[in-house]
């Protein structure tokens, strides 16, 4: 039987922390098993506030990547480039995330979120006004990476925490998966939105930039509503003492997450195959001008193409991802993921490209999904903080190694480091599938 967080009423049915109604049908059998619905997370009032909160943020945080990435290849038209914007992220991400793994653990989440969208904002006014005044320049456009990485470490473990906490442990792997369609449903529009008003005279790069913004305080304020923190201390789970040395409580999260197998691989392999394999994405500003001598647009079709393929994965995943068989897809979608990637740098046309994007995109949200629910899955209220910062670490890994992977894409050329990108994956895939048992 699985764990859920919530009370019993008098009638004996249990409920949610939040006091809404989300039942769902269940199974008779030796092992009742709850069958979760595609949507049966959001159910939950508050996880529903989170969730559209979450929306509004990725739209605004894939806009703001977008831009960066082609003001990046504009100002100096070099790989190398656009990799030290990602490395920027990556390290602000890597000091980050293990200090908000900590923080969600031992904080009430609500702030944390509230300060993380105040950065995201103050992000998207200053470029816009740096853009608007002529005053733009490179290493403006490395700051707000940065800022953006120590956005992202700040609110990622704190949000998948507290998504955990509202609707309980049964639904865990829906409501991750959900919060992925709502990244991967970003990614649909996001990229595209931005890409049509930046090009558009009336609007541009500055006014493109502000209206990232608006998202980014439509988000905080969808967040004002939720509970403080709706766990911790208020449903007698320990947390860090506030006084606590932050340094102790990493390293203890990191020996917990070492001493179990299960953690342990999860981890591992979610980060060699994000960091290497995701920095697709960081390159497909190169990979359309360089290659199709395509503009602004086109990149944002390409993303968008690979985002509506991942919606596609994260609503299959859905009602599977609290199932037996998670593990099994896990090793599907990984392995998926790395062929996709060395089929894409292959193609000899755009439209063949955003064609595969969809497969791409469709698999490393799969991936993700799964990897981020199998952690949470195998580890104890008290820890999971610090082991969802565990499972975020790869985006900080695959940000970093972005700059050598640029010089290597410029030495060589994109096609080239794309399809080694892939390869990498699969080879990780077939040492950790060897290695299971």
């Amino acid at each position: 039987m699985t764990e859920s967080r919530a009370t019993t009423a008098p009638d004996g049915q249990a409920r949610p922390l939040d006091g809404s109604d989300h039942r769902t049908e269940t199974i008779s059998g030796p092992e009742r098993r709850e069958r979760v619905t595609t949507f049966a997370a959001l159910s939950v009032p508050a996880f529903r506030a989170l969730w559209l909160s979450g929306v509004f943020s990725f739209m605004s945080m894939q806009m703001q990547f977008l831009l960066r990435g082609w003001l990046a290849w504009e100002l100096t038209e070099s790989e190398s480039a656009l990799g030290i914007v990602m490395f920027s992220f990556g390290v602000a991400l890597l000091v980050s995330t293990p200090l908000g793994g900590v923080a969600a653990d031992r904080l009430p989440k609500r702030p944390l979120m509230l300060a993380g969208q105040l950065i995201l904002l103050s992000t998207a006014v200053g470029m816009g006004a740096a853009l608007a005044t002529d005053a733009i320049q490179f290493w403006m456009l490395a700051l707000s990476s940065s800022l953006q990485g120590l956005t992202f470490g700040l609110i990622g473990p704190a949000r998948i925490s507290m998504t955990s906490e509202l609707v309980g442990r049964d639904r865990m792997g829906n409501a991750i998966t959900l919060s992925a369609l709502s990244l991967s449903g970003s990614r649909v529009f996001a990229p595209s939105i931005a890409g049509l008003l930046a090009g558009w005279a009336l609007v541009g790069l500055a006014g493109t930039y502000f209206v990232s913004s608006v998202l980014a305080t439509l988000s905080f304020l969808l967040l004002l509503p939720l509970p403080r923190s709706s766990g911790g201390r208020d449903n007698g789970v320990h947390v860090p003492s506030a006084r606590s040395n932050p340094l102790v409580e990493i390293r203890q999260g990191v020996r917990y997450a070492m001493a179990s197998r299960r953690l342990r691989r999860t981890i591992v392999i979610s980060l060699i195959v994000l960091m290497f394999g995701f920095n697709y994405v960081a390159f497909m500003p190169a990979f359309v001008e360089g290659e199709f001598d395509l503009g602004v647009l086109y990149v944002g079709l390409i993303s968008s193409a690979g985002a509506i393929g991942a919606v596609a994965a994260a609503v299959l995943l859905a009602s599977r991802a609290d199932g037996p068989h998670a593990s099994t897809l896990l090793v599907v979608f990984g392995f998926g993921f790395g062929a996709t990637v060395v089929v894409l740098a292959v193609m000899p046309s755009f439209w063949l490209a955003a064609l595969v994007s969809l497969g791409v995109g469709a698999a490393s949200t799969g991936f993700m999904s799964l990897s981020q629910t199998l952690a949470m899955r195998a580890s104890d209220d008290e820890h999971q903080g610090r082991v969802q910062s565990l499972v975020q670490l790869p985006f900080a890994g695959f940000a970093i190694v972005a700059w050598p992977l640029g010089g290597l894409a410029e030495a060589i050329n994109v096609r080239t480091a794309l399809a080694i990108m892939g390869i990498l994956v699969i080879v990780a895939m077939a040492v950790f599938l060897a290695t299971d048992g």
